[in-house]
């Protein structure tokens, strides 16, 4: 599967760099739109929740602390959720391709990972910039955030994976996950601290394998501190799980989807 992904690699990067571009074609600021969306949101959820709303980081003194929180959490949920969900539709979105060209199945993925996570980095780019214009940057804690974004993605991706398959063969899948994608949003604390939830309530996020990548991130850019490593084995065994069962059930039936199509 390397080896051929290796071999159609100017394919894959030139779908990424086309899907960048047709994104906002049309549009008169084009692809400028990539930056004034991250844009207005870091202005909001920074500038707004602090200086009008003022809400306020249960021990954080920072006026804009809540505002980092949010950004933190919400830009790296919206890279999972778009991983998770374009990977599940993947095979059907391109259904006329496969019928017509020979590549290999495989890159469909790989092309929206890239290009899920280029929208990414100028999320989090511009991010950074505000951050470090406040003269609040977290410093060389901030590497920490690499291998976290690393097990996110990758528990994405064999989700997507997986249930993408799946989904060739039972259409209901999709519609399922996108519930499913809501509740987990709001059982995972990136919107409201963790001391908000009831001690109860507190208990059912070990069965959250998200919950501690967000928070490990919010922990970098909120209080530069350096994640405790022993959190994120769960996420690390769920995500390669994931892998696991995403590659075996897409080896198991790659060469079903095409005539299931």
């Amino acid at each position: 599967m390397l080896q051929a992904l290796w071999r159609y690699r100017s394919f894959i990067r030139a779908s990424v760099l086309r899907e960048f571009q047709s994104r906002y074609r049309g549009s008169a600021l084009g692809v400028a739109w990539n930056v004034i969306q991250p844009l207005g949101t870091v202005v909001i959820f920074t500038v707004v929740f602090a200086q009008v709303m003022r809400t306020r980081l249960p021990g954080v003194a920072d006026i804009y602390g809540y505002g980092v929180y949010l950004c933190a959490g919400l830009f790296a949920w919206s890279l999972f959720a778009e991983v998770t969900q374009r990977s599940i539709g993947v095979f059907i979105d391109n259904g006329n391709l496969l019928k017509k060209a020979s590549f290999p199945k495989s890159s469909l993925p790989v092309i929206i990972v890239l290009s899920s996570l280029l929208n990414f980095a100028i999320a989090y780019g511009l991010f950074f910039a505000f951050l470090a214009l406040r003269g609040h940057f977290p410093g060389l804690v901030v590497i920490a955030a690499v291998p976290i974004l690393v097990v996110l993605v990758a528990m994405a991706v064999g989700l997507g994976v997986l249930l993408g398959t799946l989904h060739v063969f039972l259409r209901d899948i999709g519609q399922a996950v996108n519930i499913v994608l809501q509740f987990w949003f709001w059982l995972t604390p990136i919107v409201y601290p963790l001391q908000a939830l009831p001690e109860f309530a507190r208990g059912w996020l070990a069965w959250n394998p998200v919950a501690p990548l967000m928070a490990a991130l919010q922990d970098i850019f909120v209080s530069a501190q350096w994640p405790h490593w022993s959190t994120l084995v769960v996420p690390t065994a769920f995500a390669a799980l994931a892998l696991l069962l995403g590659a075996a059930t897409f080896h198991a039936h790659a060469g079903e989807i095409v005539d299931e199509l």
